[in-house]
């Protein structure tokens, strides 16, 4: 029986790859609305023998270990592949008994205990075991294994193996989201992984429905239904395709020609076009834009230019015209529809006028910046219009932007006073604490990219955050409130808006399909429909 030590709380996130994954993930956010299947296609027979046609818009690369999986493509696909205990619903972000035969039992404030589905087995034919349930845990919490999943389950104290069908969980102290969490660590065969780690990374197996045939960077990806998969999302096709169109003019005209059945990442100037021949939905995301600001570099460390910045935005303008109406100014940390917003104390709306006055009051007049921002499509449409209505108070704004790696390699380096970027850790799980902590953890972000982490907010800010996890119900929503408020008052790194994301399917062909606020495509619960 196997054992996980008592650790330290640690910091939030591995600096490595702080800068990069989320500018290429974007998962949903807790109560995100999705629409439903029409009732006739949820109804719709569905043909066992079809094969899922997708086009996928983001390049595969990185391995398949959900260890440490961080790419759009690889994270998509380990939702059909492997299984948490509890997993969180890819649509809904609800958490749901995966390969768990139940969400966990609570024993006491400190101690759950979870029976596993019985006759689960891996993809090679092995049965899931307790000790693979043990093994895969520790090695995220190991603090040397290099995931990046390593602090988001901090909370937990040890993983035992009390049967041959059960585990335990201890935690170090009350944790209120035990189930959200769960899903962070996939299980995978500890056999197989410790024969060959880096074969496992690419070649993967789990308890899911669909096993991955072949990966073939800048063609396809196949994959092929788990027949003996017993779980609670059985494959309904034969198989899929994910076809990798990183060319989004190449997408629209496979969905278009009906080549594919379904494309993520539609152009937000292709929608109408494409809505005459598929469905196309738009569905708000947690996915952001965000200034940032280097606090060490005068005079960003008064809050009240930080202010300045947020007031002098003609957001109505730069969603219309960047975005082509594809987002929702931000009033809060989390977008108006997720189950835990709260309109913080500051709401930034259009008032050039307040800005000036800001900055007068700080003494901060004749500013001259450079702008970095990465290259993102969508961020090049809006960054000379944020730069319209900066120069419009009086701030002389040069544009610098840039690949994403090499724009954080000049934050990193400290080069660098206001960066506008894209980013959005849902991809990691949905609720406030693990979305706060992404950015305003213990981490590369508050400590070196903001340089916020000796002053006494931030020191608030976390007292206050780490309140807030042993909390539940009302409590916990009032004190996640104050963090909230306090993140919108210093705006050191705030969002702009949080965007929608158009996703294309075919109804006819598809049933039960859902689009998901992300770049990315799930066909859990998706078939084919007989013809």
């Amino acid at each position: 029986m196997n054992r996980i030590p008592t650790r330290r709380r640690m910091g939030r996130l591995a600096a490595a790859v702080a800068g990069t994954v989320v500018t290429a993930i974007v998962l949903a956010g807790c109560g995100a609305s999705t629409p439903d299947p029409s009732e006739d296609n949820a109804s719709a027979e569905v043909d066992p023998n079809g094969i899922i046609e997708a086009g996928i818009s983001y390049s595969l690369n990185g391995s398949f270990d959900p260890m440490i999986a961080s790419g759009a493509v690889t994270v998509a696909a380990n939702w059909h592949i492997f299984e948490g205990l509890v997993d969180l619903d890819p649509v809904t972000k609800e958490p749901y008994a995966a390969l768990a035969a139940d969400l966990p039992t609570k024993v006491d404030d400190t101690t759950f205990e979870i029976d596993l589905r019985k006759g689960a087995t891996f993809q090679n034919g092995e049965p899931v075991t307790p000790e693979d349930v043990v093994y895969s845990y520790e090695r995220v919490l190991n603090p040397d294994s290099g995931s990046l999943f390593t602090t988001y389950i901090d909370f937990i104290n040890s993983v035992t193996a009390v049967d041959e069908d059960t585990v335990r969980i201890t935690t170090d102290y009350p944790f209120s989201l035990i189930n959200e969490r769960l899903g962070i660590v996939k299980i995978v065969p500890k056999a197989v992984v410790e024969a060959d780690p880096e074969g496992f990374g690419a070649n993967p197996i789990g308890s899911g429905p669909y096993s991955l045939v072949s990966a073939v960077p800048e063609d396809k990806m196949v994959f092929e239904r788990y027949d003996d998969y017993n779980g609670p999302r059985p494959a309904l096709a034969a198989g899929m395709n994910w076809n990798l169109l990183a060319d989004a003019a190449a997408r629209v005209t496979a969905m278009s020609s009906g080549t594919i059945q379904a494309m993520e990442d539609v152009p937000y100037i292709d929608v109408d076009q494409l809505a005459s021949s598929a469905d196309v939905d738009s569905v708000q995301s947690f996915g952001l834009l965000f200034m940032m600001f280097n606090t060490d570099a005068a005079p960003f460390d008064d809050p009240r230019v930080r202010q300045a910045f947020f007031y002098a935005l003609d957001m109505d303008k730069i969603i219309e015209t960047g975005m082509l109406g594809n987002a929702t100014a931000a009033t809060s940390f989390l977008p108006e529809d997720y189950t835990n917003y709260h309109e913080a104390s500051t709401v930034y709306t259009y008032d050039p006028d307040k800005a000036e006055e800001l900055l007068d009051e700080a003494g901060a007049s004749d500013l001259s910046i450079t702008l970095l921002t990465t290259d993102t499509g969508w961020v090049k449409e809006v960054a000379p219009l944020i730069k319209e209505s900066l120069d419009a108070i009086g701030v002389d704004v040069t544009l610098d932007i840039g690949q994403s790696a090499a724009a954080y390699a000049k934050v990193d380096s400290g080069d660098y006073t206001v960066m506008v970027a894209p980013g959005d850790p849902s991809v990691f799980g949905n609720d406030p604490d693990l979305l706060m902590n992404w950015w305003y953890g213990d981490n590369v972000w508050s400590n070196t990219r903001t340089n916020w982490a000796d002053t006494e907010e931030y020191a608030q800010l976390r007292g206050l955050l780490d309140t807030a996890v042993q909390e539940d119900g009302s409590a916990q929503q009032e004190t996640w409130n104050e963090a909230f408020d306090l993140i919108s008052e210093q705006a050191v790194l705030y969002p702009l808006f949080h965007r929608k994301l158009p996703t294309a399917w075919s109804g006819q062909e598809l049933t039960g399909f859902q689009p998901v606020p992300t770049t990315g495509l799930s066909f859990l619960d998706v078939g084919v429909a007989a013809n």
